[in-house]
């Protein structure tokens, strides 16, 4: 799973964490206002006694307050000071700038070091809802270990709110008594309301797609569970009763490796990628997870669909489908995907297929997301992989 590694939080300087100008691990924060010190003293010196540009100094500890750290840009308005004194005093008295370019470059350091501060500060807190962000985020979606249920998978996600971090798609794998089963979905709306639907549903999903035998049940729970938790957030007065989600539900039945169960919730059908091309499954006819009471026929039925030896399932979200270029066109996920294959079979591997697509759908809307996106892709391991892993266990 393409995710960010997770920081750590504490007493690691906010800006050793946030400054590019590093090279090979180090700082080099300081190189500027060094520089900009050195260049006003040489030219103060280097001038006649008419164009004194010595009080200039004070800039020095403020260009430091915006890269350097606190104790970093208190040195800097140290050393502004004794450069100051030492370049006037070096003048005969009348070309002197004197005690009020002293008081200057004084204070303009104490408030360079308040303010670094205060911006140090704010770095540390920015970091910090950071750190909660991706750890909500890896709460709700878990690391997948490789080959987790006996499954080759690959996934990104991607948050239009780039602050934010977090959204309302998820996706998980559940490896169970009764088959592997996988879920992908999204969420209507964004925000922590968005987040807290789809943590719902992966924890029925978990323990549903572990216990059941059948795959209809597991559809069944989630739709009861999606609307206990709208029943949940309207009667804490919020205004989420409207919420809907839409997934595909997946499940690969032990006693047929040649196939798939697939229920789709409203959700867009998944992508079948093959060597000899790319067919889309058939639509689903099941509406969106928490509106089923609108059909009297209960959850959309479950249809196996055959999958030939490697053939991969690339399932997406709003954020793929509804990308627009400069133009306003769709982003054409089948013949991008279709054109790829075609020019690297080796593209329907999950993790170069979901490389693929990220890098596409970025390159198409040129990097403006106007929704969550997640690309998921999930095959069982072609039978020459799957033999191998037998043997080594």
């Amino acid at each position: 799973m393409l995710l960010d590694r997770l920081p750590r939080a504490g007493a690691v300087d906010a800006v050793q964490r946030q400054h590019p100008l590093r090279f090979r691990g180090r700082s080099l924060a300081w190189v500027p206002p060094l520089v900009l010190l050195a260049g006003i003293v040489l030219v103060d010196v280097n001038t006649t006694g008419e164009f004194r540009v010595i009080s200039w100094i004070v800039l020095v500890p403020g260009i430091a307050a915006a890269i350097c750290s606190v104790w970093g840009t208190a040195v800097f308005a140290l050393l502004a000071l004794v450069a100051y004194v030492l370049a006037d005093n070096a003048w005969p008295h009348q070309y002197q700038s004197g005690l009020p370019d002293f008081i200057l470059v004084a204070v303009g350091g104490i408030l360079a070091t308040m303010a670094c501060a205060v911006r140090v500060r704010g770095e540390r807190r920015m970091l910090h809802m950071r750190d909660v962000a991706d750890t909500t985020r890896r709460t709700v979606l878990r690391p997948l270990p490789p080959d987790w249920g006996g499954l080759d998978h690959a996934a990104v996600y991607l948050a239009s709110d780039v602050e934010a971090r977090v959204g309302g798609d998820f996706y998980d794998i559940q490896p169970g008594l009764h088959g592997t089963r996988v879920l992908v979905g999204d969420v209507q709306g964004k925000g922590l309301g968005a987040v807290e639907a789809a943590a719902a549903l992966l924890g029925t999903f978990r323990e549903a797609g572990y216990h059941e035998a059948d795959l209809a049940t597991v559809a069944e729970r989630l739709e009861v569970r999606m609307i206990r938790h709208r029943g949940h957030t309207v009667a804490l007065g919020r205004d989420d009763g409207d919420r809907f989600a839409t997934a595909a539900l997946l499940g690969f039945p032990e006693d047929d490796p040649g196939a798939v169960d697939v229920v789709l919730f409203g959700h867009d059908p998944p992508l079948v990628v093959g060597p000899e091309g790319v067919r889309p499954l058939p639509p689903g006819d099941g509406l969106p997870l928490g509106l089923g009471e609108l059909v009297a026929d209960g959850p959309p039925p479950v249809h196996r669909v055959p999958l030939a030896p490697g053939e991969t399932l690339l399932l997406t979200t709003d954020g793929v489908t509804e990308a627009r270029d400069a133009d306003g066109e769709f982003y054409p996920l089948a013949e991008e995907v279709a054109r790829a294959v075609a020019a690297d079979p080796r593209t329907v591997e999950p993790r170069r297929l979901v490389a693929f697509v990220r890098e596409s759908t970025l390159r198409h809307c040129g990097g403006r997301l106007a929704d969550d996106t997640t690309v998921f892709a999930v095959r069982r391991p072609p039978p020459a992989v799957e033999a191998n892993v037998r043997l080594q266990s």
